[in-house]
């Protein structure tokens, strides 16, 4: 009866541990991102803010979830960015699918609105709203690989500039009420964005050059996910440089996805590896 009851209260302790583990683990993560953060701030004499939306495991459950850009990120931010002295530097990293477009123009005001220099860097992707928030930065760095994308409005899963384009190659007598309705907003939320991203632009360059960028960004020319590369930016006429610091990959892998239990993607790091700071998947 005493072993069986020694076995029980070891299983109890062991399940305890495992559960408690993954919260223990990412306290060690957070702190370790927050060193980082601090040693990139002491070294660029800037404010760093990050956005990177990745899966993460829950604490206690290990349920993946998926991060987008929300109002509490906007919140967090602009609560950054009023906290930033006029005279300090923003470095943002973005690692984004995008989000909501209301938190994103808030967000990419507030750093058009600072008065010192504005940096993001992009080490893997940056769509949709987090393409705005580039946007609205003085100087934008990626990495030779990294994308952007079009900015174009979206209507819940249909792109606004093909809503408009339906309704101009059909017999209006042959369009339901709904379409009409849609078309209508879509022809306003068309306008809206280009003139957003405008705005953003035309403190930097000719207007007539910001207008043309904001319509190949905004008038669908491209799909909505369509990768838009260093090179294409930088012939679009956008500020793009490419050549991330060290240190912005180093805190990429303080961002972790969840293992699976199959890992997708090894390899076996060589000796010119190790100053990358990227050493494993």
């Amino acid at each position: 009866m005493g072993v069986e009851l020694m076995l029980g209260n070891l299983l109890f302790l062991f399940f305890l541990l495992m559960s408690l583990l993954p919260m223990f683990k990412q306290k060690q993560i957070n702190a370790a991102r927050h060193r980082l953060l601090a040693a990139i701030q002491r070294k660029r004499g800037s404010r760093v803010i990050t956005m990177i939306h990745r899966q993460e495991a829950l604490s206690l459950l290990g349920i993946p979830i998926a991060r987008y850009i929300d109002i509490e990120d906007s919140e967090r931010i602009l609560r950054a960015i009023r906290l930033t002295p006029d005279d300090v530097p923003i470095d943002i990293v973005l690692h984004t699918p995008g989000g909501l477009v209301l938190a994103a123009e808030q967000i990419a005001l507030a750093l058009r609105g600072h008065p010192a220099k504005v940096t993001v860097f992009v080490p893997h992707y940056a769509m949709s709203g987090g393409t705005l928030l580039a946007l609205a930065a003085d100087e934008i760095v990626m990495d030779e690989n990294a994308v952007l994308g079009p900015v174009d409005p979206q209507l819940g899963s249909f792109p606004a500039a093909s809503i408009l384009k339906v309704l101009r190659e059909k017999d209006i007598n042959q369009v339901d009420d709904q379409t009409l309705i849609l078309g209508d907003v879509a022809g306003k939320a068309l306008v809206q964005v280009h003139k957003f991203v405008k705005g953003l632009l035309r403190d930097r360059m000719e207007e007539e050059k910001a207008a043309e960028i904001a319509l190949a960004l905004t008038e669908g020319r491209w799909t909505h996910d369509y990768p838009l590369h260093a090179r294409q930016l930088q012939d679009l006429g956008i500020n793009v440089s490419v050549g991330l610091p060290r240190e912005i990959y180093m805190l990429m892998d303080l961002y972790p996805q969840p293992v699976p239990r199959r890992p997708s993607v090894q390899y076996v790091p060589l000796p010119r590896d190790r100053g990358r700071g990227v050493e494993q998947d």
